[in-house]
């Protein structure tokens, strides 16, 4: 039986958290880089409260907020009922979206009439899409196992590891192939693609001599099992019924993981 699937960050995952968490900037000079859909706290330090205008603009030309006396002025934008004018000239974007990217000014106007301008750099990413491993190829020969891993997101390079660890950087693209033998070999082989806010994984898991299990399904080679050029699957059911299926041809060891299906009964896993 095997174990069921678990989600999990290794730990350079853990590393990109503060990206997660950055939410307020206090210098001008500084820039900010979020998650699409979180909400943001633009804010400047040093600036004089005695002022006749202050202005937020998403460009030069697109202007966001003005206040002059009390109350502020909302301006037509692609904003609409996301920003709000807070104290100490505090921008607040709500839920904001890959086109919020900009650089924002602050315009100020002094009661002298002096202007002073403010620069803040915001960039949002879309969180990474979900990998998922592809087995190319498995062959065992002479108390080895070839194994060929791809695993590819467009616009995105991968990352490979071993039980965790790091496997060699030359090997940080989007397909893995590698020779292990029982001195060399890893339980597990995860792919993982980030960004500066976010990070996915999947994994494959493996057992000498020659055995790649998805979490739910087993791949067993050929030697395994009868000598003969052939292969056996053996498929696991999660708890809430969805079905994993691999579909292979023969001789040549190609596999490709099909959708996974929603069954309301664990019926058998059709080949």
């Amino acid at each position: 039986m095997c174990p069921q699937r678990q989600e999990w960050f290794i730990p350079l995952g853990l590393l990109l958290l503060p990206h997660l968490l950055l939410a307020n900037i206090q210098d001008a000079s500084d820039q900010m880089t979020v998650i699409s859909g979180s909400n943001v706290t633009l804010k400047i330090s040093n600036v004089t409260h005695n002022y006749k205008q202050l202005a937020w603009f998403y460009n030069d030309n697109q202007k966001i907020v003005e206040q002059e006396s009390k109350d502020p002025k909302y301006f037509k934008s692609q904003f609409k009922d996301r920003v709000r004018l807070g104290g100490d000239h505090t921008l607040f974007i709500y839920n904001v979206q890959k086109e919020d990217s900009s650089t924002y000014i602050l315009k100020v106007l002094k009661e002298s009439g002096k202007e002073i301008s403010r620069y803040i750099s915001l960039k949002v990413l879309d969180p990474v899409p979900k990998p998922v491993i592809k087995i190319e190829k498995i062959q065992e020969e002479s108390n080895r196992c070839h194994l060929k891993l791809s695993c590819e997101i467009e616009g995105l390079s991968a990352s490979w590891y071993g039980d965790s660890r790091p496997l060699p950087k030359e090997i940080h693209s989007n397909v893995l192939e590698i020779t292990v033998n029982p001195q060399n070999y890893s339980r597990s082989y995860t792919c993982q693609v980030s960004n500066a806010v976010s990070s996915k994984n999947d994994t494959v898991y493996f057992t000498l001599p020659c055995t790649l299990d998805y979490g739910h399904c087993i791949l067993l080679h050929s030697s395994q099992l009868t000598g003969h050029a052939s292969s056996s699957l053996s498929c696991h059911h999660r708890p809430d019924g969805t079905v994993w299926r691999l579909a292979m041809r023969l001789p040549s060891y190609h596999q490709h993981i099909l959708r996974a299906r929603k069954r309301k009964k664990r019926s058998p896993c059709p080949l």
